[in-house]
């Protein structure tokens, strides 16, 4: 298969995944159901939404802020504007290729700052790691949280679920400790690349405290994904059904529809699906908490589609008239 084949299905098969996605959760909804939705629309407070929208733009302007200490320390002073619209341009085109936004913002600061390309992407590979780092961390979170729910929803409610649990612990802990035995004493072309790729890790993650404004980065770090949550939480009050759900339930709900971002692009299809089926552990009934992950999804696309779409524009005309 060659090159141009295999790309075109890398972009083509996610929208498709999500298309069918959509299709189907229609499809599974009788005529009542779908009018309950378009109410719960109807009747939703706009006003949650909206400050949902504002905690997203500031966690795009803690990033745009926060990349410049990476850049920093090489001797590189991008101004803030080009920043944050090269930051909004990746999120944009993350919606329609997967993960090629990183490219393209790096593109872009490459273009109007005259950053090298390989400098610029290596900084986001910097940042992409901590925030992985933060993410786990969150999915621990919602997993300690919820012991309870999840033991009785993967167990059935078994007498001696409460100990099966820690065996699950137990035995991917051992499972990880004889996975990294193995890679660390093989001499196998592939495992070596894996050793490669952990130890660049390993060295990102230890560039970040040597860095001069490592606390710094380290609170914008978690400012971030502190909005990423909020964006989740605020929106819960703007239906009625929603609005008493725990802190455990947003944790969840958001995790669960965060990782369903990496199955389609920007959670085409399937974001909505993953968080109703999240929160719907909790007691709220299909319809509402579908009309919550539609309302949650169309927010946040609309957001990067409209700051995205203007920051594609300005970009060019900003720095012409800088030049």
């Amino acid at each position: 298969m060659n090159k141009k084949i295999k790309k075109t299905i890398f972009i083509i098969l996610p929208i498709a995944l999500g298309v069918f996605l959509i299709w189907y959760s229609i499809s599974q909804l009788s005529p009542e159901d779908i009018l309950a939705i378009k109410n719960s629309f109807k009747t939703a407070n706009y006003w949650w939404v909206f400050l949902s929208l504002v905690f997203g733009i500031l966690s795009h302007f803690s990033r745009a802020y926060r990349w410049n200490f990476l850049l920093e320390p090489m001797g590189y002073k991008p101004r803030f504007a080009n920043s944050i619209m090269a930051v909004l341009v990746g999120y944009l085109v993350n919606l329609t290729i997967p993960r090629a936004g990183e490219i393209a913002r790096a593109t872009a600061i490459s273009k109007y700052e005259k950053i090298p390309f390989e400098k610029a992407f290596g900084t986001i590979v910097s940042e992409r790691i901590a925030d992985v780092i933060i993410l786990l961390g969150i999915i621990a979170m919602a997993f300690f949280l919820q012991t309870k729910l999840l033991t009785a929803y993967l167990f059935k409610d078994d007498a001696s679920s409460s100990y099966n649990i820690w065996y699950v612990i137990i035995g991917f802990a051992v499972i990880g400790s004889l996975l990294f035995w193995i890679i660390q004493k093989s001499n196998n072309p592939f495992i070596k690349k894996i050793q490669t790729f952990v130890y660049g890790l390993i060295q990102g993650v230890i560039s970040i405290f040597k860095m001069k404004k490592k606390w710094a980065f380290i609170f914008h770090t978690i400012f971030i994904w502190a909005m990423y949550v909020l964006m989740f939480y605020a929106v819960s009050f703007a239906l009625p059904e929603t609005t008493n759900l725990p802190f455990g339930a947003i944790i969840v709900g958001f995790v669960v529809g965060g990782l369903s971002m990496a199955l389609t692009n920007g959670g085409l299809g399937s974001y909505p699906i993953f968080v109703a089926s999240a929160i719907t552990l909790y007691g709220i009934e299909k319809n509402p908490a579908l009309a919550f992950g539609w309302i949650m999804w169309t927010a946040q696309t609309l957001m990067v589609l409209f700051f995205g779409g203007i920051s594609f524009l300005l970009l060019p005309i900003y720095n012409r008239k800088k030049a």
